[in-house]
């Protein structure tokens, strides 16, 4: 199939059209990632020379740095079949080539998923995932870690007629027996409404799942989007719908503006779009597209407009959405305005108003995840590292005061603070003996913690769930497995808080003895919640609920697609063990981290001002050029405060 061009023009010889609002905010916020990622790098360079950081917590922020660099967002389109989504990417994000980049004839295009981004480290390609990996038990995030899976083809971006040519595979079909369409989950006789050829033979895609890399500016910005196909193959890919479309910051729902919302279009909505959204309606906007098969140019633009005003109406009624979240567009008509320039067709097309949208919802919320990633990877870090900041700069001006307080004293008096300091840094050292064995137990109580949370604790629990369905791949199996998966995750987690709240006592009790003791600064450990996976295994238990009881299940071959779907939430209930997992043990390592950080200073700063004393002793005329290092050492320290103050500044800066 040949993707159709409008004045095409070589690549190197076509003017660059000017980016809209959506490619101007995403690049601020590109800027913003960067210049925070450079501030954070600064701060961990100050850190690690210092010898402030820890193996652990310096991986952590390199990791954060790197997320920061390759953070992306993702833009899902949703709706039915032939309702216009990819002619929709097409005006909103590639509009400046001045031709339809993504095939989007009349009928059916897009066979499969298929997912626009930019991955620098590989070249331009449209890898394509075959049909027949159905029949495998791996998911589509597990094949997409395994490159001898797919098909690789490569895109020469210096021709469109061949990039034509290469993205028209994309939506290629073949015919295959019925029994093989079935074996695939991709046909049920008994579905309503399914048609029996008479020949015994049905079209299924001849792709799953389709991942085009390509250098285009939005996406090497960050830009992700994920082109759906309609409510069936929707169906017959449980991961659709329970995986990849709650991880988007923005589904767009497209409709046909002259049909509204029909059934098969309140399916998709009901169970594909709220579903993956959850209850809330940010980041959820519902596209009326084709408004342009209302223009008549035998109608007034009253009337044309109060015909629009109606269907918009009717479809937030039908949707139970406001009217805010409703944009009227033509996308086949807002490319082709910007085609050719044509301003006054492209404000009429409506493609501003949803642009806009995009560009300043969508675009900030994305950056207010980012900056509660940013404070939950690395605030307490830190936040500790800013406490020891100020805990030297406390220090310092001690030893300021002290060293100015020595002009004048005789040896025999620094020889007595001397003693009083040895003494005072002895009880000290019998301390941090029986810290060292109050850490002993706490590792103890922190390695039960992450056996409840192990990953080979939830295969376990899947062993028993597979027990629970008796190889019974019915809706009733189905039921019995969830309940199984889900109560049993529901109580392991009960064990885990309970033995959090163990820890966090002990570590108060060890923070406690150092404040009274030793005058140590009063801190609070590092809280740790299990309430954000609680509600992530709750969450995809009612989805799960759901699914199982949506149309979708009676439409496909019910057997492969209740397989398909167990699988997807197991895989999904996994990764939300490992990710909690890998809390725990952060939160672990990090609940003793502000104590350790404290205990090390405390001994430093107890060394500093002893040799301070005995070089005084040695030489009463060097209390000066001590006192000038120590000036300088806290000029040093402050400078550091000023640049934590710049980054923690700059992650709550919004764009401009």
């Amino acid at each position: 199939m040949a993707c159709p061009m409008i004045g095409v023009q070589p690549l190197k010889d076509r003017p660059a059209l000017a980016v809209n609002a959506f490619g101007r905010r995403l690049s601020e916020y590109r800027s913003w990632r960067e210049e925070l990622a450079s501030i954070i790098n600064e701060y961990q360079g100050w850190v690690e020379s210092q010898g402030l950081g820890s193996g652990e917590d310096d991986l952590k922020v390199y990791e954060l740095i790197d997320a920061l660099k390759s953070d992306r967002l993702t833009v899902a389109l949703v709706g039915e079949f032939s309702r216009g989504k990819t002619e929709l990417i097409n005006a909103i994000f590639f509009a400046e080539y001045r031709q339809r980049l993504l095939p989007s004839d009349a009928g059916r295009t897009t066979m499969c998923p298929m997912e626009l981004l930019h991955d620098e480290k590989q070249p331009p390609s449209v890898r394509l995932l075959p049909i027949e990996t159905r029949q495998s038990s791996l998911t589509i995030a597990e094949l997409k870690r395994t490159p001898t899976h797919w098909t690789v083809l490569p895109l020469d971006t210096s021709s469109p007629k061949k990039m034509a040519e290469t993205f028209a595979q994309i939506v290629q079909t073949r015919t295959v027996p019925i029994r093989e369409a079935e074996n695939l989950g991709l046909y049920n006789a008994q579905a309503p409404g399914a048609a029996v050829p008479s020949d015994g033979k049905v079209q299924i895609p001849v792709w799953r799942h389709a991942i085009v890399n390509f250098p285009h500016p939005l996406l090497k910005q960050g830009l992700v989007v994920l082109d759906t196909p309609g409510l069936n193959s929707l169906g017959t890919e449980p991961e659709l719908t329970m995986s990849m479309l709650p991880s988007a910051h923005a589904v767009l729902f497209v409709l046909a503006a002259d049909t509204g919302v029909t059934k098969s279009d309140l399916d998709v909505w009901t169970n594909h779009v709220c579903v993956a959204k959850h209850a809330a309606s940010e980041g959820r906007l519902v596209v009326l597209n084709k408004v342009d098969a209302l223009w008549d140019e035998l109608r007034s633009d009253e009337s044309i407009s109060a015909t629009l005003n109606r269907q918009i109406e009717e479809t937030a009624r039908a949707l139970g959405v406001s009217r805010a979240q409703i944009f009227p567009v033509s996308a086949q008509k807002g490319l082709l305005g910007k085609v050719k320039a044509d301003h006054a067709l492209i404000a009429r097309s409506g493609l501003d108003a949803l642009e806009a949208k995009l560009s300043s919802d969508i675009v900030e919320a994305k950056q207010a995840l980012l900056r509660a990633k940013i404070a939950r990877e690395i605030g307490a870090i830190v936040d500790n590292t800013r406490a020891m900041i100020e805990a030297r700069l406390a220090a310092v001006d001690a030893q300021l005061a002290e060293l100015k307080g020595l002009s004048g004293k005789s040896q025999d008096a620094i020889q007595q603070m001397i003693n009083r300091m040895r003494e005072e840094k002895a009880a000290y050292d019998k301390t941090l003996a029986s810290f060292q064995a109050t850490r002993a137990v706490l590792s103890e109580q922190t390695k039960v913690l992450l056996d409840y949370l192990s990953v080979e604790a939830f295969d376990t629990l899947m062993a028993r769930t597979r027990t629970a369905m008796k190889e019974s791949w019915t809706t009733q199996g189905l039921k019995a497995g969830m309940k199984t998966l889900f109560d049993g995750a529901t109580e392991t987690m009960e064990k885990a808080h309970r033995q959090a709240q163990q820890i966090v006592g002990l570590v108060n009790a060890v923070y406690g003895k150092f404040h009274a003791d030793h005058g140590l600064a009063r801190i609070k450990p590092v809280d740790f919640s299990l309430a954000p996976f609680r509600s992530q295994i709750q969450r995809l238990y009612d989805e799960a609920d759901a699914f199982r009881k949506s149309p979708v299940m009676v439409m496909t071959e019910a057997h492969f697609v209740i397989k398909k779907f167990f699988i997807t939430l197991a895989s999904r209930a996994r990764l939300v063990y490992t990710e909690c997992n890998a809390a725990a043990r952060d939160w672990g390592k990090a609940i003793m981290a502000p104590i350790l950080s404290q205990v090390r200073e405390h001994k430093i700063m107890m060394d500093q001002r002893l040799e301070n004393l005995k070089r005084v002793h040695e030489n009463l005329d060097n209390v000066t050029g001590r006192i000038a290092d120590v000036e300088a050492t806290k000029q040093n320290l402050e400078n550091q405060l000023m640049i934590i103050r710049n980054m923690m500044r700059k992650v709550g800066q919004p764009l401009h």
